[in-house]
């Protein structure tokens, strides 16, 4: 196994990583954008507000997603483990 196949597996994690979060990630910064405008419409200082509106927001973004998500990393696993014996011999 050489350094550049470990950098390569490892930048590979690392992108699906970034691609497997970034609807969560997008969906409480929406949500959180969204309530701290209507805090500042409002001039509601209460910090525990946008909890629970981001939890519903991830919740359903999980949701709709997952199927998608959950496809990325067993292909990822899938052609990680099928090329083992290229990486050892």
């Amino acid at each position: 196994m050489t350094p550049t196949t470990v950098i390569e597996i490892g930048r590979g994690a690392v992108e699906l990583t970034l691609l497997i979060s970034a609807p969560l990630f997008l969906a409480a910064l929406v949500t959180g954008l969204i309530i701290s405008i209507f805090q500042a419409a409002t001039q509601i200082n209460e910090s525990t507000l946008s909890f629970v509106p981001k939890l519903i927001a991830i919740f359903v973004t999980l949701v709709l997603a997952g199927p998608w998500m959950i496809t990325l990393m067993t292909d990822y696993m899938r052609r990680l483990y099928e090329s083992i014996p290229n990486i050892i011999g």
